[in-house]
């Protein structure tokens, strides 16, 4: 399977910044992959994705070094248009991109801006707005939404540009364990409905291991651990990194610390419930 996103010795410095905020970072992301990214504030995580939304180098100068591939095309050769199109990118905080009066108008806005057909546009909306199960909040006013379904909302106008990339920053820090579990399985249908790539940076990992393929764990500008959950998160060097294993996962540790041995490595509540169900029949 073709890479969607290649990341070939990648620094970057801002300007009069004492240190290079991403330093020689390699990284192969294929088509349809979830990849999540982690690592302590500071540690050069947002520089990253700046790097592949193309803000950098095209809004923000600095040192730059290296190569970013979105799609085979290179991020630096390519305009702010083109990658809009390739490269979505789910904000943190969801009214940081809603602002239209009406659900519709804010999922069509992306496609405005574009010059997308009208007809196109309107098989798009509702496309998007059927994929977030939202059709029915077309005609509402955004602020007058939850925190998920304003979640949703945004992320269905990012769907609209139909991106082959989407990344998504922090996007369960607002939301309820319900709320967040809810979006973390909408995130694995997409994938397996559509084929899309994407790039989660997130600190609760607790949710998202469970879909996730691969987790990078950046330190200091530098990518520092790169694996499946389950191999960095039972593994001595992640909390040393700065990063916080599930919960269970913690468990599991504290149990063979006192001897008492569990089948394989366990993640999630129901990992854990199976285990202990087995150990009772």
């Amino acid at each position: 399977m073709a890479d969607m996103l290649e990341i070939d010795r990648l620094s970057f410095r801002y300007p009069e910044a004492p240190r290079e905020a991403v330093s020689g970072f390699d990284l192969r992301i294929p088509q349809g992959e979830i990849v999540v990214l982690a690592g302590p504030s500071g540690c050069g995580k947002s520089t990253l994705l700046r790097t592949v939304n193309g803000l950098i180098p095209h809004m923000y100068s600095g040192d730059y070094a290296g190569d970013v591939r979105v799609g085979g095309a290179s991020v630096k050769g390519s305009d702010m248009r083109d990658l809009s199109q390739k490269v979505g990118f789910l904000f943190q905080n969801p009214e940081n991109q809603i602002f239209m009066f009406t659900v519709e108008r804010d999922v069509a806005f992306g496609l405005e801006n574009i010059g997308v057909p009208r007809d196109e546009m309107r098989e798009r909306v509702d496309e998007a707005l059927r994929l977030l199960g939202i059709s029915d909040l077309a005609q509402r006013a955004p602020h007058e939404l939850s925190d998920g379904q304003k979640q949703r909302v945004a992320l269905a106008g990012v769907l609209a540009m139909k991106p082959s990339l989407v990344i998504l920053d922090e996007p369960t820090s607002l939301l309820d364990p319900m709320t967040a579990g809810d979006l973390v399985a909408l995130v694995a249908k997409l994938r397996k409905d559509l084929g899309t790539t994407f790039v989660v940076v997130e600190h609760r990992l607790d949710l998202l291991v469970k879909v996730a393929d691969r987790l990078v764990v950046m330190s200091e500008g530098k990518k520092v651990l790169e694996g499946t959950p389950r191999d960095i998160l039972f593994g001595d060097d992640a909390e040393r990194y700065g990063v916080a294993t599930p919960a269970v996962t913690q468990l599991q540790k504290m149990l063979a610390r006192r001897g008492l041995a569990t089948t394989g490595t366990l993640l999630t509540p129901g990992e854990l419930a199976a285990e202990l169900k087995g150990r009772n029949r």
